[in-house]
């Protein structure tokens, strides 16, 4: 094992990774399918609580791999054992996730994530034996990787109260373990490398968004319901997924990934853009359900469970894509204010159409941003 180059050319994701992401999709499937049931049932507060705490355990763990893959990978038997180690305790984890929603019972799900910790702890240990790490960073990685999840052993013994009260404190314990382990020394993660892994996990995440609303318009079909209503709402669905990939991938991200903080920023503010696809998804297939009457919501509500993560989406796309490509652009700060008329669009009598179309001409937007951006640098270029 040894330090790879970050500046090494044509540095792709190799199949390897691509499975591990597919697999980690299940994981993610499994909470944004519990995610549409409790809301369907009126379980709000459940429903996002217990989403958000069990996302954030397959987001984290999916994210400590990526980077450590980035900077280290061998590409050997062993790198893969670990990997398919991983991949093990995720699968795990996206078992207990019924128990998580229905009960509470996080037992299955740290169990999961333990054996995906234990993985790390042993692949930073190795990065430190073989001298591809500083053995400071790998010691500070490990020791606090271990630290943090024998915590998390120990929340579990803790009333169902305390629980919800120290979650928070943990999971900023958690994502302080790469701060504190990478200050004064950044390891050798690859710009484009990661900015194609990131590209591809939220690709996933959309198309599972489209499988779950594609399987409930199968559902509404098969209940014989066929009214023009399901056809426009699954429509605008279709075209909001399409317009948040166009989004996303309209400008490169690997470009401005240049030092640890910005990088720190970048890959941490993903929560909010993974959760939300995932979310945009439960969201579509709950709208689907309460028009054909198989979940009795509020359209208030089931507006909502689609604007809401739209919404975070847009903002988060535009904050940690937009802003850093052009950071003078006029046209990135329409995308706080297309967020507030998406949000707004929630009181419209039917919202999937008209979030479309909104979504569609932000698309639009951005195209038109990124091309006077790339016209400006060619013509700076020329000038140079």
């Amino acid at each position: 094992m040894t330090a790879r180059d970050t500046g090494e050319p044509h540095r792709t994701a190799t199949p390897l990774e691509l499975f591990f992401d597919l697999c980690f999709v299940v994981a993610v499937a499994q909470v944004a399918r519990e995610l549409h049931e409790y809301l369907a049932t009126g379980r709000s507060f459940t429903a996002v609580t217990s989403f958000l705490t069990v996302f954030f355990a397959v987001w984290w763990a999916w994210m400590g791999f990526t980077w450590f893959s980035s900077a280290y990978d061998p590409g050997d038997v062993l790198f893969r054992l670990a990997t398919l180690a991983t991949i093990t305790g995720a699968l795990v984890l996206a078992a207990g996730v019924r128990l998580a929603f229905e009960n509470h019972d996080f037992v299955v799900v740290v169990v999961g994530y333990s054996v995906m910790r234990l993985a790390m702890i042993s692949l930073w240990l190795r990065a430190m034996f073989a001298g591809a790490a500083p053995r400071s960073v790998a010691l500070r990685f490990a020791g606090g990787l271990a630290g943090v999840q024998g915590l998390w052993c120990v929340w579990l013994l803790l009333p169902e109260l305390w629980q919800r009260w120290t979650f928070l404190a943990l999971a900023l314990l958690d994502l302080a373990v790469p701060l504190v382990a990478e200050r004064g020394h950044r390891t050798s993660w690859h710009p484009h490398h990661i900015a194609e892994r990131y590209g591809l996990f939220t690709m996933i995440v959309l198309g599972e968004s489209v499988m779950s609303a594609t399987s409930a318009v199968r559902r509404a079909v098969d209940a014989a319901y066929a009214g023009d209503d399901l056809y426009l709402l699954a429509g605008g669905a279709l075209l909001t997924v399409f317009a948040m990939w166009w989004m996303y991938f309209a400008t490169p991200a690997g470009e401005f990934l240049e030092s640890s903080r910005q990088a720190f920023l970048w890959g941490y503010g993903h929560f909010l853009i993974f959760g939300a696809a995932a979310a945009v998804g439960a969201g579509l297939a709950l709208n689907i359900d309460s028009l054909t009457d198989e979940a009795e919501l509020a359209p208030l509500t089931a507006a909502a469970s689609v604007t809401l993560p739209v919404a975070v989406y847009l903002v988060a796309v535009w904050a940690l894509h937009l802003r850093p490509n052009r950071p003078d652009g006029w046209g990135v700060y329409l995308f706080p204010g297309g967020a507030v008329l998406v949000l707004a669009a929630t009181f419209v009598p039917m919202p999937m159409p008209v979030l479309a179309v909104g979504l569609i001409s932000a698309a639009l937007v951005t195209v038109g941003v990124v091309r006077e951006r790339d016209a400006e640098r060619r013509s700076g270029g020329a000038l140079a």
